[in-house]
């Protein structure tokens, strides 16, 4: 067929694989310019390589293919540029879900290595990074209430409160002496997000590990009060309890590992 392609010679040129253009011209949406009656062979005009990159120019804007076909045969700039002004909304929101993905797999990797790497029998102090997070509304505990109906509301209040359930979980205490008081009674629970307006400022801190499920911290309050006063600092602020292994990672409730941190300076 003299100035005319076969099918592989079109794939070639056009570099669409030849199962790509049998399927589009089975939908309609791409055919050969014409074919041997006696074999059904396909074989296309050098000029069809201008409707190829209309059709690939869109499937790259994740344009379907049945909305290319629609308007392939009708386009005008104006019906183009109400197609791409319509897809470039649904880009704006896909690149928006993959950046707050992005954000959760940083952040997870991140504290899970932190879990890895620590030595969960050990209290020290230490320099710690900016940790930013997203608030939840300051919690309820109602008198021999437990620890679960105010986390339950915090996880039902996380929508309206623009929080990041995906995110690891932790908690605030306003200082040393409530968490002594009552370790399973945070003023606030939080979602470690890293685009979060608040955070935890880079500094020296008391750092210790609990093991057990939300809320569980065992002795480690009182030992870590000890430390502090056996190495002559006071601790001052908030105390953040950050969770490092929760069930992504691990299935037994009693192996969650957090990290409980508070700001010290020299007596």
């Amino acid at each position: 067929m003299k100035d005319y392609l076969s099918i592989k010679d079109f794939s070639e040129f056009s570099g669409i694989e030849d199962s790509t253009l049998r399927f589009w011209d089975n939908i309609g949406l791409f055919s050969p310019a014409l074919r041997n009656k006696n074999n059904n062979y396909r074989y296309y005009s050098p000029q069809q390589i201008i409707a190829v990159n209309f059709i690939t120019m869109l499937s790259k804007l994740k344009i379907p293919l049945k909305k290319i076909n629609e308007i392939q045969r009708i386009r005008n700039p104006e019906r183009i540029l109400e197609m791409i002004e319509r897809q470039e909304q649904v880009l704006d929101m896909e690149m928006q879900r993959l950046r707050e993905n992005y954000s959760i797999i940083h952040i997870r990797r991140e504290l899970i290595k932190c879990g890895m790497q620590a030595n969960i029998s050990e209290i020290t102090i230490k320099k710690l990074p900016k940790k930013t997070f997203i608030m939840g509304p300051p919690t309820n505990f109602a008198e021999g209430g437990g620890f679960y109906d105010p986390f339950i509301q915090f996880c039902k209040e996380a929508k309206t409160q623009r929080v990041n359930l995906h995110c690891p979980i932790g908690a605030v205490h306003d200082s040393m002496e409530s968490f002594l008081k009552a370790p399973g009674e945070p003023g606030n629970f939080i979602s470690v997000d890293p685009t979060g307006s608040q955070s935890r400022k880079a500094g020296k801190y008391l750092v210790g590990y609990a093991q057990g499920y939300y809320g569980e911290f065992g002795d480690l309050p009182e030992r870590m009060a000890k430390f502090a006063e056996e190495n002559d600092v006071s601790c001052h602020g908030s105390v953040y309890t950050i969770y490092l292994h929760d069930e992504i990672c691990v299935r037994d409730i009693d192996q969650y590992l957090s990290q409980i941190s508070v700001a010290v300076k020299p007596k």
